[in-house]
């Protein structure tokens, strides 16, 4: 599946989509423009029940730590959740993540820094909005047409997260792998729409690799999440930039897993995503500064 013959034969099928430009992302109140190259996003988990050990905050001293960490591994934006996704983690009301997030949200908003917050509640994203958040991370549909007028009203960012059922912790089976990016295409055509008519300007959209939970950790798993990644490029003819989950396959990496990400990001690069959501800030780093690199000869 990987290997220079299937990757070129892959970017010659959909030319267009490797060659189609994408909007630059301006978040004014933060001084910042994300041009058309990757920069990354580095999770700071407030949920205990994530998978992602690494990523996981149990207080608010280490929230504080992790944070300016990762900014200083070389994270452009943090991205703060306080529900995991996986099966048998535990609901967390919006009263209880917004008591969990906004003081990071807070201090992060103080210092200048963009910092997404990942949600599906409407109560949840007014919160952190209101706080400081540059960016909503939406994981739900239920009630997305008020978070977009609330991302609007704040001029924010929205990453719009394509999953299979009504919302992230929906434990639905995907589409065949014939027919998910043509499904994935028609949302996000039809949420697009919805976002910028409600007067969304800044907006990733991302095709939820880290959200396949009906797959189990093994290599039907690994491929699937490969052959995503590849294809995600083909998302550029939409117009706006691309956001990617970094996996972290234990079946394929095993005692090694931590560096899953070192690979998986090349893997993003290689389909030419604009954000990349990573959990290993320190890892990710050299492999995006390869896109400054200047040969010297």
């Amino acid at each position: 599946m990987i290997n220079a013959d299937q990757i070129f034969a892959r970017w010659q099928q959909h030319a267009d989509a490797l060659a189609a430009p994408v909007r630059s992302i301006s978040l004014p109140k933060f001084g910042r423009t994300f041009e058309d190259r990757a920069y990354q996003m580095a999770v700071v988990n407030f949920s205990r029940d994530s998978s992602y050990r690494e990523s996981v905050v149990f207080s608010q001293e280490q929230a504080d730590y992790r944070c300016d960490r990762l900014l200083l591994e070389g994270a452009d934006i943090l991205d703060l959740g306080a529900e995991s996704v996986g099966d048998f983690a535990s609901r967390v009301s919006a009263e209880r993540q917004a008591d969990l997030l906004l003081p990071t949200v807070r201090r992060m908003a103080a210092r200048g820094v963009p910092v997404s917050v990942e949600t599906y509640y409407p109560e949840v994203a007014a919160a952190a909005l209101e706080a400081g958040a540059a960016i909503i991370n939406l994981t739900g549909r239920d009630e997305d047409g008020e978070i977009y007028r609330l991302c609007a009203k704040h001029n924010a960012g929205l990453i719009l997260c394509y999953m299979a059922g009504r919302n992230v912790r929906d434990n639905v089976s995907l589409p065949s792998r014939e027919a998910l990016v043509d499904v994935q295409m028609d949302f996000f055509r039809e949420q697009l729409a919805r976002a910028t008519e409600a007067g969304v300007e800044a907006i990733w959209v991302d095709p939820g690799l880290g959200f396949y939970n009906n797959l189990p950790d093994g290599p039907g798993r690994v491929a699937f999440q490969i052959e995503s990644a590849l294809e995600a490029f083909r998302f550029r003819t939409l117009g706006w930039p691309i956001c990617l989950t970094l996996a972290s396959p234990v079946y394929w990496f095993r005692e090694e897993a931590r560096v899953a990400e070192t690979a998986y990001a090349v893997l993003c690069l290689l389909s030419k995503a604009n954000l990349i959501r990573s959990h290993e800030a320190a890892r990710v780093t050299p492999v995006l500064a390869a896109q400054n690199l200047t040969p010297a000869w």
